[in-house]
């Protein structure tokens, strides 16, 4: 059970009798408020996501611990603290190394003396620490990252270490985590890799083959409880992620909507062996009901530099989602006309294919012609569930994001 960053903050300054009722109310799924006992059926409670992360400047550095110790402290009154176990899942960069190498790994200095506080807590009270390690974040963000050594199929330059040699970055970002936690006194410390995947689009190193690629790769590699060279043995380990999410923020990037290992609409994106099936496959969901066979697209009259076609555009990325489109993309080799009805076919499903969703000013019209090309798929919503809560067609209001995606790939 994940409990936001925003709501740590309002966690931290609860005490005394309230403590347990607030949690209850505030951070509890609502199935179990009236029966905090149900919750043994969870085993961890994750106080905030990535919180120490770099590019947050230390929003929440003051709130983390002390919200972390009133989770706990709720679970001891409630006698659940042997069975959920407290734990904080911190991004990667929370640990660095001044030579490269694993065996100089300590924790950031800018937040040693915070990550000392917090894993000291963790470890007294039983807790693992949770870390989400991201070889893909790696090629994100330098362009010179070798590759190969993103992957586990041997074909990467090794990576010696005093004798160790490494041939994949997940074991030698695992193990510079280990040396920093030895390094400070905490040498048989639990660790939980909270979340490990690879996106399929969203940018020119996302994609089905590579994540494919990466995911077999992983599940192989840790098939034969090896662990890694400091840390042998089974490695504890999440997979991220279940499925696409459309509504995902994007500001670390556009792919942060394509981690799942099956789209929208629950079919696999590719083959992918779990050890959970006879077939050896990933399963695709049953009796999926579709929409209808229509696509709102831009008119073959209208113009490309007619005016309303940047704020229609603007508009539907904003409230829709654009992220497959752009350089190495799946959606990357269409033309201005073919980004601007992607833009509003997107809009127009997410928004359940309503006649209003496909209204922009004289530049739009519904075809029955599949737009789709062989690697760009112009989707089809599925029949919405109507017992949730209800979704109405959004307003001009956030149009700035969609503009400036809408000026990179069409101007």
């Amino acid at each position: 059970m994940l409990i936001s960053n925003l709501k740590i903050m309002r966690v931290r300054d609860v005490h005394g009798s309230v403590l347990v009722s607030f949690i209850l109310k505030i951070i509890i799924p609502i199935q179990y408020r009236y029966d905090i006992r149900r919750l043994a059926c969870y085993r961890y409670v994750a106080v905030g996501n990535e919180p120490f992360l770099s590019t947050y400047n230390g929003t929440f550095l003051e709130t983390t611990i002390p919200a972390l110790q009133n989770i706990q402290a709720a679970l001891i009154k409630a006698g659940l603290a042997t069975k959920v176990k407290v734990t904080v899942p911190q991004n990667a960069d929370v640990y660095e190394s001044s030579t490269g190498v694993p065996s100089s790994g300590d924790f950031r200095a800018d937040i040693h003396d915070y990550m000392i506080k917090i894993t000291k807590f963790l470890n007294d009270n039983g807790s693992p620490f949770t870390v989400n390690i991201y070889p893909f974040i790696s090629l994100y963000i330098n362009p010179n990252f070798p590759v190969e050594y993103a992957f586990f199929d041997g074909n990467a330059t090794p990576v010696n270490d005093g004798g160790t040699t490494y041939t994949n970055v997940f074991d030698a970002n695992y193990d510079t985590l280990v040396w920093a936690l030895q390094k400070n006194g905490f040498a048989n410390m639990g660790i939980i890799v909270g979340e490990i995947g690879w996106p399929s689009d969203g940018d020119r190193n996302a994609n089905n083959q590579y994540a494919q690629r990466f995911m077999q790769g992983f599940m192989t590699h840790i098939a034969g409880n090896k662990g890694t060279p400091m840390r042998t043995g089974p490695l504890d380990v999440y997979l991220f992620s279940l499925i696409d999410e459309d509504d995902k923020s994007i500001q670390p990037g556009n792919f942060e909507r394509h981690w799942g290992v099956f789209y929208y609409d629950g079919q696999p994106k590719y083959t992918l062996n779990l050890g959970t099936t006879n077939s050896g496959a990933l399963i695709p969901a049953s009796n999926v009901k579709y929409l209808q066979k229509k696509w709102c697209v831009m008119k073959d009259s209208a113009r490309l530099d007619d005016p309303s076609i940047a704020q229609s555009v603007s508009y539907a990325c904003a409230l829709g989602d654009c992220t497959s489109l752009g350089y190495g993309t799946s959606c990357g080799d269409l033309d201005a006309r073919g980004n601007i009805s992607y833009a509003f076919n997107s809009y127009y499903q997410k928004n359940d294919q309503a006649d209003v969703a496909c209204r922009f000013p004289n530049v739009s019209t519904v075809t029955k012609e599949d737009p789709s090309t062989r690697t760009c798929r112009f989707q089809i919503m599925i029949e919405p569930y109507f017992g949730g809560v209800d979704r109405s067609v959004g307003s001009i209001g956030s149009l700035v994001a969609g503009l400036v995606l809408f000026l990179a790939l069409v101007l």
